[in-house]
């Protein structure tokens, strides 16, 4: 029966305001307009909600906009995409679901009868806001969007009240019963990791170690574990302790499962039922689907659903698959949070020139975005959703009938995926790293021949096979992947990390089955082979106790699509790429003609004669954007270092790098090279050589052809281009005088390397040199870097990889938000040892706040005797010792009656990147 709720005769009465009512706050920030908080604790069914409520300057009525949280987090988690909101015209409301935050009740995984309903009375009350849009009363205009949890109940809300109007679902699942039962199969490890959360009080599950950032406490409102909530105080009483904040059924379920090792009909039922799919008829509204590659939580096949069962209702319906997932990756939030907000002004402020994107969009490794400078992943797009199998071709695979076993207690198990490892081993089989363990006997493989050309696979290939049991009642649990296998044939990698399992019944006298492998975006290189490895076992999931011998036998080709209505944004880039300096000579002299500004270059420093890089304020902010990309930087780069630029998406590093190139204009500031000023087509440009966007090369030509047309467009002296120093260094062998459009990713990289190093430039800058390289590629990378400074030259590296920048840079540049964070030494920044991290107490034992630490004292700390320097960060006080001991400090500490908590060693670059951005992973 459809929820049909009726509207209230007074909102205000039956939701509470229990505290913060009417404190509006507005959220400070130097450049964009400032958004106005309300935070409430709204009283819904007896139930507390920890609410906040956004709006932006302005008069008039607006649309509203829900957003909801992660598994585990609250609404804390999507308050930067409310302010932003916010600022575009939205009224936005954030709300910590039942049992997370500040919130209390049970979980009940999107109960129609608790969340969902929650989410009624949520728009209940934005009917009666003034400044919400109605489209008539008590129905006001409203969209919701959230991730994982908070995605599943936008789709939820749609199918139960009639009054949303768009919604924007992220990464989340169709039916939580397939999700976390696929095929029969139990998923235990995602599903102990959920269980886990919910007892934690908000431990969190984010995408690369679960959803949303965690609290990490258990706020004064919530219940304790096991005990008694605001609403069914009686009822919560009863439950066992380990059921933490889930309700009574959904504890019995997940301890039925766990233990029972297989799903049984009622626990189906019961997560059917709470699953967007059970009201999939109902949601007929626009949808925005977002869902990653890098996810073995809930996969592309959940999205496909979704986009099936909408489109079928006549919903407009996008789909948009991203590098990242739960499984961690690139979850390109800046471009997702853009496409979400169009999706909205389309639908929600019926703007038809709001440009909402292809239909289908599947990102792809590497790429810079040329509209705003910033580094972003490439896009294959097409105008319809080609769903799962478009486009199919067929991949013959040889191989006898193979038996293997499966072991006692199915231990030891194979290894895909493993659920909340931060950074996600899906993101290094993009490099062509292979993590995946499949033991000896405990499986079979069966292998294609090599590819003679690229093969592109984007969907889910099938296979048929024969499976027979020895199992006592003639079952088997299988886990089917597709391998890619280099040229060598051992090293392999399986894309994405993932595997689909089958549960096979009556199979004793042998069953033909058709395997659905896993929904990838990946490409298999030409001379590489695919391999199907049928296991018995996989860590992710649950198998059989019982030993018991299976038999599979291929039935016919691995049928893989191939989605040939995509349109990639090629690697190549067009012709006139490589007539680059041509065409900045040209933009030059439009810009001395158009520019508003027209001021003559500065006269050369002769101070700075030998200094290959100074950058002083220097600040940019691109037309229509909210912020500054970068703003006041200033650092200076000697002769002889490898400098590393390093900082999170957004940060400002590619933007600062096309400045530094002359193909963008900085707004204030100034760049000086070898103490000359640098203009588009500036004459010491000449002496940068650069791979900024990715070379463009045309394919019907061989390597050292387009490295000999591009050094004739630069219209320098042929003898001057030192080509043999650079393919020494490149290294691409005998591939040198093949066709470009022959070349892995990995050869065009080297290829784009021995480019930029044409002429030995003194300054080189490499803008994430590394995509698309193996591990000994990289090593070879590195190595090039370090030769190349060695004799004097300046390197600038821009990349992600810190492991490799830490090993291979002298010093080091950090940025967030455009603005420097710190710069100098890799050793001085990571502390090699000599610098400490002191974590100071937030509270009193009375649970009274503490101030910050004065700058006063921190400067006294930096002086004390055998103290090199003291710098306050998010995380504590970054102690750099210049003669003392951990133990004196702590003395001195004391002392000065500082609130320390903890004194460790802050020594991996990682560590202290992390520190000096404030934040978690990516």
């Amino acid at each position: 029966m459809r929820l049909r709720l009726p509207r209230w005769a007074a909102v205000t009465a039956a939701l509470t305001v229990l505290a913060g009512a009417g404190t509006w706050t507005a959220v400070a920030s130097d450049d964009p307009p400032p958004v106005h908080r309300a935070d409430r604790t709204l009283d819904v069914d007896g139930v507390r909600l920890d609410t906040s409520y956004f709006t932006g300057d302005g008069d008039g009525r607006r649309p509203a906009v829900l957003l909801g949280h992660g598994f585990g987090g609250s609404k804390d988690d999507v308050r930067a995409q409310a302010e932003g909101l916010a600022r575009e015209g939205y009224a936005v409301l954030t709300w910590s679901a039942r049992g997370f935050g500040a919130s209390t009740g049970e979980i009940g995984l999107n109960d129609p009868e608790h969340e969902v309903r929650d989410v009624s009375r949520l728009i209940d009350w934005l009917a009666d806001r003034p400044e919400v849009l109605l489209d008539k009363a008590g129905d006001p205009r409203v969209g919701v969007s959230g991730a994982s949890y908070g995605g599943a109940i936008s789709l939820l809300a749609a199918g139960h009240d009639p009054r949303v109007d768009a919604i924007a679902p992220r990464i989340t699942y169709w039916n939580l019963a397939d999700a976390l039962f696929p095929d029969g199969v139990f998923k235990k490890l995602w599903a102990g990791i959920f269980f886990s959360a919910g007892n934690g009080a908000g431990a969190g599950v984010r995408p690369g170690a679960g959803e949303g950032p965690a609290t990490g406490e258990t706020p004064a409102t919530a219940p304790a574990p096991g005990g008694a909530t605001a609403a069914g105080a009686g009822k919560a009483a009863a439950k066992p302790p380990a059921c933490g904040r889930f309700t009574a059924e959904l504890c019995s379920l997940y301890q039925r499962v766990a233990v029972s090792g297989k799903p049984d009909a009622a626990a189906r039922a019961l997560l059917e039922a709470r699953s967007p799919s059970a009201v999939g008829s109902r949601i007929k509204v626009p949808a925005l689907l977002v869902q990653g590659q890098s996810d073995s939580l809930f996969t592309l096949a959940q999205s496909d659903a979704m986009a099936r069962t909408l489109a079928a209702n006549g919903a407009p319906v996008a789909v948009d698959w991203t590098a990242g997932g739960h499984d961690g990756g690139d979850q390109e939030t800046e471009r997702v949070e853009r496409r979400v907000g169009a999706w909205f002004d389309r639908w929600l402020k019926k703007d038809a020139s709001a440009d909402t994107g292809p239909a289908f969009r599947v990102s792809r490794t590497g790429g810079v975005d040329s509209t705003n400078g910033r580094a972003t992943t490439r896009a294959a797009t097409a105008d319809r959703y080609p769903g799962l199998a478009s486009g199919t071709a067929d991949v013959p695979l040889g191989g006898a009938p193979q038996t293997f076993a499966n072991p006692p207690g199915g231990a030891p198990p194979a290894v895909s995926a493993v659920p909340g490892l931060g950074g996600g081993l899906s993101g290094l089989s993009s490099l062509g790293v292979g993590l995946s363990l499949d033991f000896p006997g405990q499986h079979a493989r069966f292998d294609a021949k090599p590819q003679t050309g690229a093969l592109r696979i984007t969907g889910a290939p099938t296979v048929r096979v024969k499976v027979t049991s020895t199992a006592a009642d003639g079952s088997a649990v299988l886990f089917a992947k597709v391998y890619d296998v280099g040229p060598d044939g051992r090293r392999q990698v399986l894309p994405a990390q993932l595997v689909a399992p089958v549960r096979v019944e009556d199979a004793r006298a042998g069953r033909d089955v058709t395997l659905t492998l896993p929904a990838i975006d990946h490409e298999v290189e030409a001379g590489h082979r695919l391999r199907l490895v049928v296991a018995a076992t996989d860590l992710g999931y649950a198998s059989p106790a019982a030993p018991a011998a299976y038999t599979v036998a291929v039935q016919g080709p691995l049928t893989v699509p191939t989605a040939p209505g995509l349109t990639t944004r090629a690697a190549a880039l067009p012709w006139w790429v490589w007539g680059l300096p041509l065409i900045g000579l040209a933009a030059a002299a439009v810009l001395l003609l158009t520019a508003r500004r027209r001021t003559a270059a500065p006269a050369p420093d002769p101070e700075l004669a030998a200094v290959p890089l100074l950058i002083t304020g220097l600040s940019k902010k691109y037309k229509g954007g909210e912020r500054y990309s970068v703003k006041d930087l200033s650092f200076r780069v000697e002769q002889g270092q490898v400098l590393g630029l390093l900082g999170p998406n957004g940060a400002g590093k590619t933007t600062t790098l096309r400045m530094l190139m002359g193909l963008i204009a900085p707004d204030e500031g100034e760049i000086r090279v070898f103490g000359q000023a640098i203009r588009p087509g500036a004459p010491v440009l000449s002496r940068v050589g650069a791979f900024v966007e990715g070379a463009g090369f045309l394919p019907h030509l061989s390597g050292r052809e387009n490295l000999d047309l591009y050094w004739k467009a630069t219209g320098r002296p042929a003898g001057d281009a030192h080509v043999d120093e650079a393919l020494r260094i490149a290294n691409l062998g005998g591939a040198l005088e093949r066709a470009v459009r022959t070349y892995s990713q990995g050869m065009r990289q080297r290829l784009a390397l021995a480019q930029a190093m044409l002429g030995l430039p003194d300054l080189l800058i490499l803008d994430e040199p590394t995509n698309g390289l193996d591990p000994p590629q990289i090593r070879e990378m590195r190595e090039v870097m370090i030769r190349y400074a060695a004799g004097g030259r300046t390197v600038i590296v821009s990349s992600h990889l810190l492991a490799e920048v830490e090993q291979s840079c002298t010093h080091l540049v950090v940025m967030d938000r455009g603005r420097l964070v710190q710069a100098g030494p890799v050793a001085e920044i990571t502390g090699s040892g000599d610098t400490l991290l002191v974590t100071l107490a937030e509270r009193t034992p009375d649970g009274a706040p503490l101030p910050v630490l004065p700058d006063a004292l921190v400067e006294k700390i930096g002086a004390l005797p055998g103290v090199g320097s003291a710098a306050r960060t998010d995380a504590g006080l970054l102690v750099r010792l210049d003669g003392a001991d951990a133990t004196a400090l702590i003395g001195e500490l004391v002392r000065l009656d500082v609130p320390l908590t903890g004194v460790g060693p802050h020594r991996r670059l990682e560590d202290a990147f992390l520190t000096l951005i404030g934040g978690g992973a990516a």
